[in-house]
Formats: C-alpha cells, sequence, structure tokens
C-alpha cells in the first residue's frame, strides 16, 4: 500500500504508508505509572504519520526534565539537549535545513525558567519549529519543587510556606512574544488534543501548544477543574468564526464587558447575540490574550484550541540558497584553514 508523499523530494515519488509504529522506538518508556506523558506520546506519534514526513525527516529536541524523555521514544533524529537550551538548538536546525519538521517538547520548568530567554525569542523571530509544553506546575524529575506556573501559595519542598512568585500563563506569555500561533489543550483529550497539533504542523512558522498535563506524584489533580469527565464542563472549546459558549448544554458563555474585557455570563441573561465570536485569525494579538487570562488559574472555566493562528515572515526563509552557495566550494581543508587563522592555543 503506497501513496504519494510530502516528502519533499519534489519528484512526486510514492512513499510505504507511514504508521504509528514507525515513530516508536525500542526504548522501554518509563516514566511513573500515570503520568499524563503517555498521553501525549501516544497522541504525537498517532499523528506523524498523518503530515507525510517520514522519520529520517523529522527531529524531536527536548530539554531536561520529564518531557525530556521524549526524544528517546520517537524513532526519528532527536537530540536531548541541555536544561532549557532546546528552542536554541531547534534555530539552528530549523534555519539550516528547511526540509526538516523540526519539534521542540520542553516542560513548564525547562521552557520557563531557564530556557525563557530562548523560547520567547524563537516565537518572536517565527523559527518554523513546533513547541510542545507540558505544563504541569511543578518540577517533576527532581522531586516536586515549585515551578515558574505553580500557583502562588503553592507549598512545596522549596517552598515550605508556599510560594511568594506570581505564576507565569504560558499561552499569555507566549502571544506577549508576537508567536504566530498560539494553542491549549489537556493531556487526556485525545482528539482535541491531535487537532490542536494538527493545525500547529500545518502552521508555517513557530507554533506553541501548551498542554495541560497532570503530574499525578507531585501535583495531582492540578487540572482536575478542565480535565477529564469532571472537568468538561469547563472547558471553553474555541472554534474559529463561531460564538464562544460551553457547558453541557451551552449555557454559557463569553461576552465583553463594559470596560473592554471577557467575562463568562449565562447565554439566557444576556442572550446569543451577546457573546464574543472567536477570531484566531485577527492581526491584532488582543482578543488571543484577553481569552488567554480569561482565567487566573485552570480552576474554572478555561479556553482550550486554537487561540491565534496568523501569518507572518517566516525566520530564515529563502536562507537555503546562499548556505548551499557558501557550502559550494568549501572543503575540510578550508575548514581546517579556519580554525587555524588569526592566534591558536594549544591546551594540554
Amino acid at each position: 500500500m503506497s501513496r504519494n508523499g510530502s516528502n519533499g523530494s519534489g519528484n512526486g515519488a510514492a512513499l510505504p504508508m507511514l504508521t504509528k509504529e514507525d515513530f516508536q522506538s525500542d526504548q522501554e518508556t518509563r516514566w511513573c505509572p500515570g503520568c499524563g506523558d503517555y498521553a501525549i506520546l501516544a497522541n504525537v506519534q498517532a499523528l506523524m504519520p498523518e503530515l507525510g514526513i517520514p522519520p529520517e525527516r523529522t527531529v524531536f529536541i527536548a530539554g531536561i526534565g520529564c518531557a525530556g524523555r521524549f526524544a528517546y521514544y520517537m524513532d526519528t533524529y532527536g537530540i536531548h539537549g541541555i536544561h532549557g537550551r532546546a528552542p536554541a538548538l531547534a534555530t539552528g536546525i530549523a534555519t539550516s535545513r528547511d526540509d526538516l519538521s523540526v519539534w521542540v517538547v520542553s516542560g513548564d520548568g525547562d521552557s520557563l525558567s531557564i530556557g525563557g530567554n530562548h523560547l520567547i525569542h524563537a516565537l518572536r523571530r517565527n523559527v518554523p519549529i513546533k513547541l510542545i509544553l507540558f505544563n504541569n506546575q511543578i518540577y517533576g524529575l527532581t522531586k516536586g519543587q515549585y515551578s515558574p506556573t505553580s500557583e502562588k501559595g503553592k507549598i512545596t519542598k522549596s517552598t515550605p510556606f508556599g510560594s511568594e512568585d506570581h505564576p507565569f500563563n504560558p499561552a499569555a506569555l507566549a502571544l506577549g512574544a508576537e508567536a504566530s500561533f498560539v494553542a491549549r489543550t489537556v493531556d487526556v483529550e485525545k482528539k482535541h488534543a491531535a487537532s490542536v497539533l494538527r493545525a500547529a504542523a500545518e502552521h508555517e512558522g513557530s507554533a506553541f501548544v501548551e498542554i495541560y498535563q497532570n503530574c499525578n506524584v507531585f501535583n495531582d489533580g492540578a487540572f482536575d477543574a478542565v480535565r477529564g469527565k469532571t472537568g468538561a464542563p469547563n472547558q471553553i472549546r474555541l472554534e474559529h468564526g463561531e460564538p464562544i459558549r460551553f457547558g453541557a448544554d451551552g449555557e454559557r458563555g463569553v461576552i465583553r464587558s463594559a470596560d473592554g474585557s471577557l467575562a463568562v455570563a449565562d447565554v439566557d441573561e444576556v442572550g446569543e447575540d451577546a457573546l464574543v465570536v472567536h477570531d484566531a485569525h485577527h492581526e491584532n494579538p488582543s482578543h488571543a490574550t484577553a481569552l488567554a487570562r480569561l482565567a487566573e488559574s485552570p480552576t474554572g472555566p478555561i479556553p482550550i484550541g486554537v487561540l491565534r493562528d496568523v501569518k507572518r515572515p517566516v525566520y530564515g526563509a529563502g536562507r537555503q540558497p546562499e548556505l548551499a552557495s557558501a557550502h559550494a566550494g568549501a572543503s575540510l581543508a578550508d575548514v581546517d584553514e579556519l580554525l587555524r587563522s588569526g592566534d591558536t592555543w594549544t591546551v594540554s
């Protein structure tokens, strides 16, 4: 069985039909039993064949943390980088090899603490990489310290009297960095997460996806208000061009208050005409930012789905001919000469 795959070869040659198994490595998957990472991994491995990009043209780059194991479980090219540097590594790969599909997998501590600077610059530049942030509001691998997304007052081993830090809102932070694609989903929402990841994969430029991921060992139940069957009524599922309403029977919705901010209201009280219509393609990120900040924390109604999806010039586009020209006459002798030019030091 074969199909014409979008393999970037440009010759329309038929490729073998890809399957989920093609993206599963031979490494034993080792996270804590019940961890939300398992669901995310299964979703990504199931999505990859749909993209028509073979494993040898796909790269997964991870930082430090529980999410860092992700690169080992994908049968693609991969890098387990140092803490927070995954976006920097991905930038180098994506801008020098536009034939590759480049993904970054990171946790809230890795991306938003030591890696915060790399993250925002990759997003503002619109580097063609897909960034998946596993947000469990805790440091899991190092055994339960508070993270940049932990709620204020969080008691952990590193904050025994409660955290005094105001937490980051990852989606709002990405929008503040002018990210061209920002979305949010939940680890156990298989169909929803798949649709969001698919949209991110199809986006030209940087795509940032925040996934609420349960850490059942060190922060169990952090997202129960919007996760699973009990949290479903609080999920505000965004659809471009549709009025924003939610609840078991769509009885609640999002309206614009007199001061211009967004708020939640009962549809029967305000009427359907008062509901805000979602526009993911609006050039101004203020609408998406207001949705990202609709709730102070994921303990009540939370918008999930694609908050923003706009077109911007892609960083490094058109650079391949320049690189090819520069490499055309290069040789190992040229590189050796370059390294030995100027002042050199021998350390022994």
